[in-house]
């Protein structure tokens, strides 16, 4: 399903925009995703409620009708048919405040995540009371939780404002595509599953939605996250309240490196999306880290920092997929190469997928996954040690819009089930296609200087072969060439005589 042509991200910007008059990009941001929330939760509350009013037996205001479908108890003050009511009344700041405070009290999950700062005399009522109008369309309801509404929203405003605060959109809501590839490749059944930087948990969402599609129980999965960002930490719990998932989050936002929350987890899955190429994230301060088994990653850039962390974490039999800028698969600064080569020869690396670009709306450094475990010969059900899989996937998907790019299903099942072909999880024979996939061993990895861009094993797509013999094929090329050298003399010589017409000679 295609969720890029919702058409109204622009626009909705554009609108809300007017509203920050000369607040800060920061604060502002607060008020708008704030909003946004309150119409996610109230949608599905009210879809619900007029389901209930229809029918017989059934009381729309019984609180427990919508606890047993995993929606959000919205009290009548809180609702958005109350607060459009009331958007053009000066008090609308505190009807605000008072419709957070009232949804914190009634949904233990949210308690002091909500902004609750509507009143202030800084922010211009008769604009927020317009910014209340232009969110009319639907965010909350079955078929927009379906497609991600909330997130795409959420993922075009915050590269705005990072734009407007002057960052290069090192924070960002990983794209459905990315994230639905990840999860259908590891197959997060049943355990525990781990984010280390789980921004606004849409990483946490998919994997529930994968549990759900395969008739799992979704109770059969504990989630743990971190993320250091205090807007996106309180967007991360607002999102996996709102979808009824049970995570532990920590009780504040944290960073990873400096402040782990989760110090004794082992877990069976990690999947993550690190900022890319983080050059201030305090390695000076960490350099004897217990974590950095495989070598001190450079002060310069987190990637590899990253990369030991989850690995750290990893059960043992547990897996990790997670995205980072190519530049990590052929470092050859001597901290990272030195910590590459180690990886590999202790066959912690599983799989890289090297993807197509465009693919975020924030950023467009091009991006790979990685896929490394702790036990190669326990997670499949055919031999793989001392191999590695290498997918050359820039060629699939489609262009949504004019800039962004988007993965069909048969895109994800394309990577995917070669993925699964070769660990022995699908009934499929895994095959080497040239120009696509390749398995390499250690031996071939090592020779290549322990780079691990899957472009140079994959080698070069197979090209039908041409049957047309050569003297023949120069006849019709030359032939078809005169054709055309002579419609353009004839084209020339029109020319030159309109403009001897209009006086002018060439």
């Amino acid at each position: 399903m295609s969720t890029a042509n919702i058409g109204f991200e622009e626009k909705l910007w554009g609108m809300a925009d007017k509203l920050r008059g000369s607040m800060d990009a920061s604060e502002y941001k607060h008020v708008v995703l704030g909003l946004l929330f309150l119409k996610y939760v109230s949608d599905s509350f009210e879809e619900l409620h007029a389901q209930l009013t229809e029918e017989e037996w059934a009381d729309p205001e019984d609180k427990d009708e919508y606890l047993a479908e995993n929606i959000f108890w919205v009290p009548k003050k809180a609702r958005w048919t109350y607060i459009k009511e009331n958007a053009k009344r000066p008090e609308i700041g505190q009807i605000i405040d008072d419709a957070m405070i009232a949804i914190e009290k009634e949904n233990e999950s949210l308690r002091g995540v909500l902004p609750k700062d509507y009143a202030r005399p800084a922010l211009d009522k008769t604009r927020l009371g317009e910014t209340i109008d232009m969110f009319s369309f639907l965010v909350g309801d079955k078929e927009s939780r379906a497609k991600d509404v909330l997130g795409r929203v959420y993922e075009y405003f915050l590269s705005k404002f990072a734009a407007a605060e002057g960052k290069s959109g090192g924070e960002f809501y990983t794209p459905m595509s990315v994230v639905k590839l990840l999860v259908e490749m590891l197959e997060p059944y049943q355990g525990r599953i781990y984010d280390p930087c789980c921004g606004s948990g849409g990483m946490f969402v998919q994997s529930e939605r994968f549990v759900e599609e395969h008739q799992g129980t979704l109770g059969d999965i504990a989630v743990y996250g971190q993320e250091s960002n205090p807007t996106t930490w309180k967007l991360a719990k607002m999102n996996l309240a709102i979808r009824g998932i049970d995570a532990d989050l920590g009780d504040t936002q944290a960073d990873t490196f400096h402040n782990d929350l989760h110090k004794r987890l082992k877990a069976d899955y990690i999947i993550a999306n690190p900022p890319f190429n983080i050059s201030d994230w305090g390695g000076e301060r960490l350099e004897e880290d217990v974590r950095w088994k495989y070598g001190v990653p450079p002060k310069g850039n987190a990637n590899y920092a990253w990369i030991q962390h989850m690995v750290s974490k990893l059960a043992p039999t547990g897996t990790a997929g997670f995205v980072l800028a190519n530049g990590s698969m052929s470092t050859n600064t001597t901290a990272e190469f030195e910590i590459r080569k180690k990886l590999i020869e202790e066959d912690l690396v599983e799989c890289i997928v090297t993807l197509p670009g465009q693919l975020f709306y924030s950023t467009q450094i091009p991006v790979c996954l990685w896929f490394v475990t702790k036990n190669k010969a326990k997670n499949a059900k055919r031999e793989r040690a001392g191999e590695i899989l290498f997918i050359d996937a820039r060629e699939i998907g489609y262009m949504s819009t004019r800039t962004l790019k988007e993965f069909k299903d048969e895109d994800i099942a394309q990577v995917a089930d070669v993925y699964h072909a070769w660990r022995g999880t699908n009934d499929q024979t895994y095959k080497d296609v040239a120009g696509f996939c390749k398995v390499a061993k250690l031996e071939e990895v090592k020779k290549h200087d322990y780079i691990l861009t899957p472009g140079r094993y994959v080698g070069l797509e197979e090209v039908e072969e041409d049957a047309e013999p050569f003297e023949e094929k120069m006849g019709r090329i030359t032939s078809e060439l005169s054709v055309q050298f002579k419609e353009s003399e004839e084209l020339e010589s029109q020319i030159r005589e309109a403009l001897e017409g209009i006086g002018y000679e060439i």
